[in-house]
């Protein structure tokens, strides 16, 4: 064998070893979600914060709820959160201790960006509304969406016109929410979480889209975190939401926004302004026509009048991978897709 080849085998190699390490990574790629939901559960970022942004492995294990024969997990727990960036760990905090015979160090782990819209309570800075975005991991990461995303290999070859999450669990997803009061209280608490984060970002950014609004309705807008916001910040507009029965019962009034039990397919009710957050991925195309046709019905202002909606569009560069992500995802729970900025203008 000439040199020439020994270096070809030699790359060949080197690209099968990183190969199988990527491949690697994939395979195990669902624990990252896991480990999410585990440090959301033990309240990790909650005693990080409450330590003072940052907490050593003895202070986490003097408050979390561990099992006495388990705590001696939390260390590759926190090294794993660590690794993908959820946490940050620091070992030059009073991190060394020397004694006449050894010398130790103590990891410090504080709070990322990330992990700080873990934290109960908190906003994107003093000025904003709690923007703690826990529920939505644990209505994301459960074991009726994992259930779900593992029927997909068996929907591709099967001529059933259900979901994937129709197949694991009998029923489609919006039936689901309706008869399970519990996850469906638990998925209305993440959404409402989700909305006071966009909420307060769409405010700032773009307050110049509510000018000469006498009236809004927030189309499917579950408990009213959207509308309340924007009532809140712009008080004259009133406010309006609608959403299934199920969904707004028990829903506390306050008098600022009114809340409409009905169906979006057959009806939205009369405002200047419609506003769709987070709807229209979950549906099909002919349903999106349908759910537009009665909003433009229901704009009162033909000058003035206007739908608004916020949705992930496919297509910006910087965040490719979360797009292909929300697609799969919304492709597991409803006939649905992402959609490009073209397929939305069109």
């Amino acid at each position: 064998m000439d040199q020439k080849q020994d270096e070809i085998l030699k790359k060949d190699r080197a690209e099968l070893l990183q190969a199988q390490a990527e491949l690697w990574c994939h395979t195990f790629g669902h624990l990252k979600s896991i480990a999410l939901r585990c440090a959301v559960e033990l309240g990790i970022p909650n005693a990080i914060h409450r330590n003072g942004g940052s907490a050593s492995l003895p202070e986490l294990l003097g408050t979390l709820p561990l099992a006495a024969n388990k705590r001696s997990c939390l260390p590759r727990l926190m090294r794993f959160l660590v690794s993908f960036g959820i946490f940050k760990e620091d070992i030059s905090r009073e991190g060394t201790t020397t004694t006449t015979t050894t010398t130790t160090t103590t990891s410090v782990y504080q709070l990322t960006p990330v992990s700080r819209l873990l934290v109960d309570g908190i906003g994107m800075n003093s000025n904003t509304e709690h923007t703690c975005q826990s529920t939505y991991v644990l209505v994301c990461v459960s074991q009726l969406q994992v259930g779900a995303s593992l029927c997909l290999g068996n929907w591709l070859t099967s001529s059933d016109e259900n979901t994937p999450f129709g197949m694991a669990h009998g029923m489609d997803f919006w039936d689901f929410t309706g008869h399970d009061a519990e996850y469906s209280m638990l998925f209305n608490k993440g959404m409402a979480s989700d909305s006071h984060f966009v909420v307060n970002i769409v405010i700032h950014e773009c307050a110049e889209v509510f000018v000469g609004v006498r009236s809004l309705v927030d189309v499917g807008g579950g408990n009213g975190a959207m509308a309340k916001a924007i009532a809140d910040a712009f008080p004259h507009i009133k406010c309006s939401v609608l959403d299934l029965p199920h969904v707004i019962h028990g829903t506390p009034t306050d008098g600022i926004v009114e809340f409409v039990a009905g169906d979006m397919m057959h009806f939205v009710p009369s405002a200047d302004v419609v506003l769709l957050k987070f709807v229209l991925h979950d549906w099909s195309d002919e349903d999106c026509v349908r759910i537009l046709t009665r909003c433009k019905q229901a704009i009162t202002n033909k000058e003035g009048g206007k739908v608004i909606i916020i949705d992930t569009v496919i297509g910006s560069p910087s965040q490719q991978i979360l797009e292909a992500t929300f697609n799969g995802y919304m492709h597991d729970d409803v006939d649905n897709r992402q959609r490009t900025r073209r397929e939305r203008l069109v």
